[in-house]
């Protein structure tokens, strides 16, 4: 197929039809297989969390820069952040690429569970299956804008921190999007689906309280308990669980507590999460959790401040886009499994609670349809800058969860990367298609543009605040 291609453009015979070109297309991403499952067991291995994905960053850029793309790192502020652009004039179509791993869980590529010594993280969503896939996808484009003479350029953004730190936001505040047509991106999931699919507006803040140290048992009185802020203020939160709207999610940990019972702690910090459907609906929570953690360092003695660490918007759907992506998956088909993978996946079944899905539904494309989902995205962001649109895909055993170890243990073998696969030809496609399809183009504007309404003013959730670099450390 690539020999016909060559002919064609150096003897000037007749150009392949779409389909020979979606077939080339195809063929390209599958005979970079090893490259892309290299590429996403590195990034697994490294799991580098939020803003410092040092290594991640630069595995990915080298990839696109040894392809001849124009690569701008450290954008937005951001040192791991990135864009890689290749081609020139046309429309601009993105692709977004996310690396950063989850702190908390670690886990090995086992279908049992199997911790790995001295790792401190784990790719349990799947982003190094999202980076290594995205690049690969902005590749085989590349080399399509080529073959084909199409004016365009396909860009890459390397968007770091998507676990609690919003690296898109930044990027979006930063103008970094506002002269890209259309902007695609994937997920790493348990089924195939490119359905409109929503998210969650979400904000969260580390609530810091400082009280008075004392001996517990030999001055108790001469002491002011942070911890009892922070254990008043999550009860008066937890009380309010009951007044909120049904669609609202309110969740936190406690990361600073006292470090001996027999001092009385003079800091303590709580992570808190809220959630909901609308910016507004994110917004009047916020305030009554302000409110709580007033009355509960008021009420303990103690005094409380708040960093605000993220935010993002919920993702606004296209349906003209949502609806070619859907095509196109299609086209792509699911994930099959050898006997090997089956048998690894069947051990996975074993801890899962789950019945809903059996070893097989990861073969099949979920029906398109609208719906809720309730996580949260900082490509929500992004999709209220430029017309979006995604698809997820079958890296992990059907029925696992994310943030879990059954999911970090797909992410690092074969299962997940032949579902990288599937992601990397679908977003390619459809990338074709837009270059492509000026009408299509059109469309997803102006339905872009009616979802968005008239006098539309960004607005992001986390404010002016600048990155936070050090979130995770």
């Amino acid at each position: 197929m690539r020999r016909l291609l060559l002919s064609a453009l150096i003897f000037g015979f007749a150009p392949l039809t779409a389909q020979a070109q979606h077939e080339d297309l195809i063929s390209r991403i599958d005979d970079r297989y090893d490259q892309t499952a290299e590429i996403a067991r590195k990034l697994w291995e490294w799991a580098e969390v939020g803003y410092q994905e040092e290594q991640s960053s630069r595995l990915l850029m080298d990839t696109l820069a040894a392809r001849n793309f124009k690569v701008t790192k450290g954008v937005a502020g951001i040192p791991t952040a990135f864009v890689a652009e290749y081609g020139k004039g046309g429309p601009v179509i993105a692709i977004l690429a996310e690396y950063d791993a989850l702190p908390g869980i670690n886990q090995d590529a086992s279908p049992v569970r199997k911790s790995v010594d001295g790792k401190h993280a784990a790719h349990a969503c799947g982003h190094n299956l999202f980076g290594a896939g995205s690049v690969q996808a902005a590749i085989a484009v590349a080399e399509w804008l080529d073959a084909s003479e199409t004016p365009g350029r396909i860009r890459l953004y390397g968007t770091p921190a998507e676990e609690g730190g919003s690296g898109k936001v930044y990027m979006v505040r930063d103008g970094l999007f506002d002269d890209v047509d259309i902007a695609l991106h994937w997920h790493a999931d348990d089924e195939n689906s490119a359905a409109a699919r929503t998210s969650l507006a979400n904000r969260s803040a580390k609530f810091r309280f400082s009280g008075v140290s004392a001996h517990a048992a030999g001055a108790p009185e001469k002491a002011r308990s942070a911890l009892d802020g922070v254990e008043a203020f999550n009860m008066m939160v937890n009380m309010m669980r009951e007044h909120v709207p049904q669609d609202s999610r309110i969740h936190y940990v406690i990361t600073a507590g006292g470090n001996a019972p027999n001092v009385v702690p003079d800091f303590a910090e709580v992570f808190y999460y809220v959630r909901h459907p609308q910016p507004s609906g994110v917004d009047a929570i916020w305030a009554r959790i302000e409110d709580a953690a007033r009355g509960a360092a008021l009420g303990t003695g103690t005094t409380v401040d708040w960093e605000v660490i993220h935010g993002n918007n919920p993702l606004l759907i296209n349906e003209p886009l949502a609806e070619m992506m859907d095509e196109k998956l299609r086209l792509v088909g699911g994930v099959q499994y050898t006997k090997e993978e089956r048998k690894f996946a069947e051990a996975i079944r074993q801890s899962l609670n789950d019945t809903k899905f059996e070893i097989g539904d990861q073969e099949k494309i979920q029906p398109y349809g609208s719906y809720l989902g309730y996580g949260s995205t900082d490509v929500g962001d992004v999709s209220w800058a430029t017309p979006t649109a995604g698809v997820r895909v079958a890296t992990w055993v059907p029925g696992t969860s994310s943030h879990s170890w059954q999911s970090a243990a797909a992410s690092g073998m074969s299962i997940g990367f032949k579902g990288t696969q599937v992601a990397a030809k679908t977003l390619a496609l459809a990338a074709v298609e837009l270059f492509s399809n000026e009408q299509l183009r059109n469309e997803a504007l102006a339905a872009f543009e009616e979802a968005r309404g008239p006098n539309y003013e960004y607005k992001p959730l986390l404010g002016d605040r600048e990155p936070p670099l050090d979130y995770r450390k």
